[in-house]
This record gives C-alpha cells, structure tokens and sequence, in this order.
C-alpha cells in the first residue's frame, strides 16, 4: 500500500500545480511538505505518467509532415504550410509569408545574410517582412548576379536593397550578370573590385536564404537573361541533371553535375554553400518536386519551407497522416 499511498500524493499535487494553478511554494504550505519535495513529486508525475504531455496543434498545421520531412532528409527544420490549391503562385505566397515570419523569429544580430536575387518566393518574403527593431543583420549579400534585363533586374535590385533596409543591414550587389557569356568574361568580370568587394563575402556568411530551380528555368530568371540555352540545359538533363540552386546544378542523388557551364556561372557555388551554418531553402509546386527532392540530398539544405501537397509528394510512402505541421 505503501506506493499506492506515494502515487495518491503524487497525483493531488500534480492536480493542484497543472489543474487548479498553484504555484510549488503555495502546494508545499497547503501540505506541510518541503517545496524541494514538491519539485521531485512533480517530476515524478511524468515518470509514473501521470502527467503526460500532449501537443494539439490547429487546424492548417501539418506536424506529422514536418517530422517525416525532417526524419527523412535530415533537416533541422522544415516547416510545411498550408495552401487551399496545388498552384505555383498560390504556393510562393504562403511560403513568402511563413518564411517572413521565421526570419523575424529567428534572425541574430550581425548576422550575413546570403540571398540569391532571381528567386520569385524569396522576393514574396521580402514583401512580407515587418521593419526589424532588434537583432539587426549586417550585411545582405547577393549570392547569384544581379545583372540582366532591366524590367526584371528592378526586382532583383529591389530584393536585395529593401532586404537590407527591413534588417538594418548593409547591402552587397554582385554588379554581373548570372550567366557570363564566357569563361574568360567571367574571369574579366569577377577582377572588378566592386564584384570582388561581394564575392569575398561568400564565406563570410552566417544565414542562406535559396531558391530550388527546377531544369526548366522560373519566369523571372527567364526574363532576366540569366539562362543557358535549351541545348545547354538538354546536357545537364543527359548528365543526370533534376535542378539546380543558384544556377549550380545537381542530379536525383543531390551529386553535383560537373559541365562547363559552371565556369560561367557568377554566383555562390554548393560547396560554398555547404560551409554556411544556416542554408534555408523556400521552394514548393509540382513542376519542382524532383528538384527539392534531389537538392534535399545534396546535404546542403538545414531548413526546408514548402507547401503541404510538395511534402506529401516528398515523404512517398512515409506513414504520416494529414493533420499538424
């Protein structure tokens, strides 16, 4: 009877702390016990399960895909968020708002922060995100050239300039284009000291926010100019090639595809990106299920936000069912 009398004091103090309200000290005066008594009781609680902790999550919330996710790419994170239709535009804004908001929950100060100027979701983040009073960025780096067709590089300026100012942070164009017209001009164009100033950067930064491409470039990087040609793009399709982030290509098995396209990219590479402590990556939509699938292997990405119908793709035949994220 002993321990039956132990566990009938157990459970009224943990009654009396997580029902009723009472602080320790009130329950240890209540019962003539020591406060230190009370502390152990009630951790003892949990031990017994007698208190047992449950996390309801609303409506909207898909928890059991975060964590499949999370389990199966080896992510830190992965928020999944919820979207009424399976449509690229109605995707970025959801993910451009949940991603806004993890910026401004997370962000350290001084922080680097490394972003790749052609990416539609990431400018829907931008367009999101609140002015910082505390914890200040210090640099907003761009990670891919700037330079390309001027209605579009409006955006891309735009991006990385009001990026910067919501943070309080100082901005870092890369004045070049994404795509150089040769290895030689790229060679011409990274011995400016202004693109030089930027690029020296890339190791310096502490938080990469990337865009996932799928083979088939997105409208505004293809309005740019800031593209390879259909030939090009057929070859890194032959090499294995499912997507690319920052114009870096990858295949299924997240192993980079090795062409002489690389020698004119101007832009961070994924072995740099690799060495980031923080890579986030925003990407979600059908058209791009492969290539997050294969930039998830690359071991490059920390944190993943996506839609919930891309995670449901992405898990496969993980058990999970629909509900908490």
């Amino acid at each position: 009877m002993s321990r039956l009398n132990e566990l009938r004091m157990i459970s009224r103090i943990a009654q009396m702390y997580h029902i009723e309200g009472y602080r320790q000290a009130h329950i240890a005066q209540h019962l003539r016990i020591s406060q230190a008594t009370v502390s152990r009781m009630l951790k003892r609680a949990y031990e017994e399960e007698i208190v047992r902790t449950s996390v309801v999550a609303p409506p909207g919330i898909y928890s059991d895909l975060a964590t499949a996710l999370r389990t199966r790419y080896d992510l830190t994170e992965a928020i999944v968020v919820d979207c009424a239709e399976d449509r690229d535009g109605a995707i970025m804004v959801r993910i451009g708002e949940a991603a806004a908001h993890f910026l401004e929950a997370t962000l350290q100060a001084d922080e680097i922060i490394g972003v790749s100027s052609w990416s539609e979701t990431i400018l829907r983040m931008v367009e999101n995100i609140h002015p910082m009073k505390t914890g200040k960025a210090r640099y907003i780096v761009q990670t891919l050239g700037g330079v390309g067709d001027p209605s579009v590089q409006t955006h891309a300026n735009q991006l990385t300039t009001r990026l910067a100012k919501l943070t309080g942070a100082e901005s870092h164009h890369l004045s070049a284009p994404g795509v150089a017209p040769s290895r030689e001009a790229k060679l011409v164009l990274l011995g400016d000291p202004y693109v030089r100033a930027t690029t020296d950067l890339f190791g310096k930064i502490t938080l990469a926010i990337v865009g996932i491409g799928a083979l088939e470039p997105s409208s505004m990087l293809a309005r740019s100019g800031n593209v390879f040609s259909s030939r090009e793009l057929a070859e890194v399709q032959e090499a294995g090639g499912v997507g690319d982030m920052s114009l870096r290509f990858f295949d299924a098995a997240g192993a980079p595809i090795r062409t002489p396209l690389d020698d004119r990219v101007i832009g961070i590479t994924l072995e740099e990106l690799s060495k980031v402590e923080r890579v986030i990556a925003l990407a979600g939509g059908q058209a791009k299920t492969e290539a997050i699938r294969g930039a998830l292997h690359t071991g490059v990405i920390d944190f993943l936000i996506t839609d919930k119908f891309t995670a449901q793709r992405l898990v496969g035949d993980c058990d999970v069912a629909e509900g908490a994220a």
